[in-house]
């Protein structure tokens, strides 16, 4: 959700941190009976993330805080609470980022491409930090994760701008992190996919006659109407308001849209792959139809015979005339 400063005297700046929020977290917890442990199963989560977020060292998203005033029969006090939070005050995006950031701070609309990875705003929390950790260090990682989240705030409001984001199915393909990861990253895929101001369509890998991108890219709408182009190289943005390049990626975003799966097909694609990712890690083995009919076939030659062999009689060979 947006970031909302309250009025001068209306809050005191102890109410505005994390501490109290896990403090106010950990009273009700409490208040309920129930242990750390087993308001995780619940939510459903890792008890350390309870313990992160009660001791105010992590940030909890929304769906986790509408989770647990559920749970807790809270009466949406702590969303209330969670709402006046300026959760990043104080974040540091790589520099060649920036000026992506402060887009997204005052864009009206985004339409984004995205291929092999789950977009950065959409990510959960875990899915970003083992993506960071392939190629960062702890601290830089954390930095990274802060910076990603706090992007993705103003986009959480159901007053928010408008998002669409075409997802190559390779996005659902790659594992970052383990299954559990994945998994749980599908969960919030579905959760956002129903938010009103956000839209998530699936490129189908078998969608041979779709022209995708050479890159993932991103249309950027502005208050005064002004548009650009963002793509992104391995360490630098690009981007353009040329009106032939606009009109050219405009045009190849609204038929690659028009190839995708409809908004309730690709929920229902990632419901799918949700229900492959078991809890436990393992993934559900899928098999071709002809590969079923063969294993079919060879367990039927494995069957037992439920009756004893009798020997045949074998005919005698005729003698020849001489």
């Amino acid at each position: 959700m947006s970031r909302r400063k309250a009025a001068p005297g209306a809050l005191t700046a102890a109410a505005t941190t994390a501490d109290v929020f896990g403090e106010v977290l950990r009273y009700f917890r409490e208040e309920a009976g129930l242990t750390q442990e087993a308001l995780a199963r619940q939510i459903p989560c890792d008890r350390s993330q309870i313990a992160h977020i009660e001791a105010g060292t992590r940030v909890p998203q929304d769906t986790f805080v509408k989770t647990c005033d559920e749970a807790l029969g809270t009466r949406d006090a702590l969303m209330r609470l969670w709402v006046r939070i300026d959760w990043y005050p104080q974040v540091e995006h790589p520099d060649w980022f920036k000026r992506r950031a402060e887009m997204d701070e005052v864009a009206v609309a985004v339409r984004q491409y995205q291929a092999q990875t789950i977009p950065g705003l959409l990510q959960t929390e875990e899915y970003a930090q083992a993506l960071f950790a392939q190629v960062n260090g702890p601290e830089e990682t954390e930095e990274r994760v802060r910076a990603r989240l706090s992007r993705q705030q103003r986009f959480l409001d159901p007053d928010g701008p408008m998002y669409i984001a075409l997802l190559d199915e390779s996005c659902l393909r790659t594992v970052v992190g383990d299954f559990d990861i994945m998994r749980r990253q599908y969960m919030y895929l579905l959760e956002l996919a129903r938010r009103p101001n956000i839209r998530i369509q699936v490129v189908p890998a078998g969608a041979t006659g779709a022209i995708r991108p050479n890159t993932s890219m991103s249309i950027i709408r502005l208050p005064e109407g002004q548009e650009w182009v963002y793509s992104e190289s391995l360490d630098r943005g690009h981007f353009s308001d040329a009106p032939a390049v606009l009109a050219r990626h405009n045009q190849t975003y609204d038929v690659l849209r028009a190839d995708a799966l409809s908004a309730s097909e690709s929920a229902s694609l990632i419901g799918e792959m949700t229900e492959r990712y078991r809890p436990h890690g393992q993934v559900q083995p899928q098999r071709n139809p002809l590969d079923q009919e063969q294993l079919q076939r060879q367990q039927r030659r494995r069957l037992p015979r439920t009756r004893p062999r009798v020997p045949r009689p074998r005919p005698r060979p005729r003698q020849q005339d001489r």
